[in-house]
């Protein structure tokens, strides 16, 4: 029988590193976040062979006193907490005093510090747990820690390490999300003598178009809502920029990178009229709240939180990324000039082609309202046939004016810019659906009664979530009722999704209400409902629109609620500008 016994304090620290440091990226992130606390303004990240190698980060920041250098490198040893009470309300990035101790742990490590009113710096050393006595040191100010030969004396952990490459991406990423959240401080990252990022104290706009790069704070969507002591604000990508992976997302609590399902799942929700079911939004957001509305003591390597009102959180991110993605398109700044429109259009549709439901019917009077003062019909064969000018000081519409239709399926018109096309199909369909889902708001959904009931074993949370939600279900087309503490009778479901498993479609519904709460999971079945009917409702290709129907599918698309996608994610219109066609015709050159 193995009895009891006190574990030596080098392998105490070993088994907190597996939790703490399990790459070099999170070593490097550590000691990032003590930089920060210590009010540096410049930090150097500099890594050899991926961070394997070497670790080595240098700060200016306030430095470490001489007397508490030997206990800096201790284990639960801070300056950042005193109390329980301090930790339900922690304002640093780092709080539990395990980082330098673990790091050391398993590496051959040193510390060099100049503290506040030190005449020179101090250094300390730790191999094998043995901690060396403070000697000087060469420092100008604040500190340097160098972690070399990760993992020598722990190599069952190092041979789970990935390449070189692949470390340093990860590394790469830690350093790029500190510099997200503190743009006024100044980032370096060196690998192997090469520098690979840098960025300066600058504002946050810069410093997001620093990390993500490719154009993203143009063409993204900033925001910016406060509610009840929170605030939400940052870029949210454009859909038509979105990826094939979740690297550029990026979600910060008071300063802190973290991952949550609750906030991600909230941001995806906003995003999911917009966006393609196998594309990823990016985004950068952040979140300001007292710090005892999170819990940040949820695990050692500090990434995930607890919130005290969830609840709360969850409708306020979603309506202010959403609301940002659903603004109108807006006119251009520049006027128009006297730009000359020459439009052609073929006389008449087919007489069995029904009018779209569109907001303009006189063509001639559409074309006095849009063009200005002159309006000529050249050629009574072709009645559509308009020769005019461009208002003289006005703007031109955001989408501009009708040229003619591609191959039944594309409006091509003139704006400010240059040439739009147009997917009439994709952008119908979304002017569709934004009408259902206004008509719905006020309105239950049709429900389609079940010839035999469908009766699902379910737990009792679920069985509570039916009875409490039974209103906002019935409102969807849903007719359930309990039957037994773990179980429950399907009677209906939403008359759209009629072909669906009423047992499966149930269970899911519920299962969402659990997540995150009744009127989003119902407005997400509904919407998913008018999505389908707005697809089967709107202008099909090869349908011969006139010059009115056209202009009218522009006008209302400039008026409409994220009208730059379709229901299904996809753009419906693109522009090129004058200066990309001259470049495709080699104007000029």
């Amino acid at each position: 029988m193995n009895r009891i016994r006190q574990l030596p304090n080098l392998l105490v620290n070993q088994i907190a590193a597996g939790e703490v440091i399990e790459r070099p990226a999170a070593a490097v992130k550590e000691l990032l976040e003590n930089s920060i606390d210590a009010a540096a303004h410049d930090i150097v990240v500099t890594i050899r062979d991926g961070g394997v190698r070497q670790i080595r980060v240098q700060d200016d920041g306030e430095g470490i006193a001489k007397e508490d250098l030997v206990l800096a490198v201790g284990r639960h040893t801070t300056s950042k907490i005193s109390s329980l009470e301090d930790l339900e309300c922690v304002r640093t990035l780092g709080f539990r005093g395990e980082a330098l101790a673990s790091i050391a742990s398993v590496s051959r490590f040193s510390i060099s510090t100049k503290g506040p009113g030190d005449r020179h710096g101090w250094c300390v050393h730790v191999t094998g747990g043995e901690i060396s006595a403070p000697e000087p040191a060469q420092v100008d100010k604040g500190t340097v820690v160098e972690a070399l030969d990760l993992f020598f004396n722990t190599p069952a952990r190092r041979k789970f390490l990935r390449t070189d490459a692949t470390e340093l991406a990860h590394v790469e990423n830690a350093v790029k999300r500190a510099s997200l959240a503190r743009p006024d401080v100044g980032f370096r990252l060196v690998h192997n003598g090469r520098p690979l990022f840098r960025a300066t104290p600058q504002d946050l706009p810069e410093r997001v178009e620093a990390v993500l790069e490719d154009g993203f704070v143009a063409a993204a969507v900033p925001f910016d809502e406060t509610a009840g002591g929170l605030r939400v604000f940052g870029f949210a990508g454009s859909p038509t920029a979105s990826r094939t992976s979740r690297d550029s997302q990026f979600t910060f609590v008071n300063g802190r990178f973290v991952r949550d399902r609750l906030l991600a799942h909230a941001i995806r929700e906003a995003y999911r009229d917009v966006l393609h079911a196998d594309r990823h939004p990016a985004y950068v957001v952040f979140l300001e709240m007292p710090p005892d509305a999170v819990d940040v003591n949820v695990h050692p390597t500090k990434t995930e939180v607890r919130f005290r009102d969830g609840r709360a959180l969850y409708p306020l991110l979603r309506h202010a990324v959403e609301k940002a993605l659903s603004k109108p398109l807006s006119a251009p700044a520049q006027t128009a000039g006297r730009i000359a429109i020459t439009s052609s259009f073929a006389g008449s549709r087919p007489s069995h082609q029904a009018d779209m439901a569109l907001a303009v019917a006189q063509p001639m009077e559409l074309y006095a309202h849009l063009f200005g003062r002159k309006v000529e019909t050249t050629d009574s064969s072709r009645p559509f046939v308009q020769t005019t000018d461009a208002l003289e000081d006005g703007k031109l519409p955001p989408l501009g004016f009708a040229l003619g239709l591609l191959s039944g399926i594309y409006i091509l018109a003139q704006n400010a810019e240059g040439l739009i096309i147009v997917d009439m199909h994709a952008a119908h369909e979304r002017i569709v659906y934004e009408r259902l889902k206004q008509a719905l708001d006020n309105a239950s959904v049709p429900a389609q009664r079940l010839l035999i009931p469908a009766a699902l074993v379910v737990t009792s949370l679920e069985v509570a979530a039916a009875e409490e939600h039974g209103t906002l279900l019935s409102q969807l087309g849903f007719d359930v009722s309990p039957s037994s503490p773990t179980s429950l009778i399907v009677r209906s479901v939403p008359w759209l999704l009629r072909e669906a498993d009423p047992a499966s479609l149930t269970r899911d519904t519920l299962r969402e209400i659990l997540d995150i709460g009744a009127a989003d999971a119902l407005t997400g079945k509904r919407d998913e409902m008018l999505a389908t009917l707005a697809c089967h409702a709107a202008v099909r290709a090869n349908r011969a629109l006139t010059v009115v129907e056209m202009n009218a599918l522009l006008r209302d698309m400039e008026s409409t609620d994220r009208s730059s996608q379709c229901n299904h994610g996809r753009p419906t219109w693109r522009q090129i500008s004058l200066s990309d066609l001259d470049r495709l015709f080699m104007r000029g050159q």
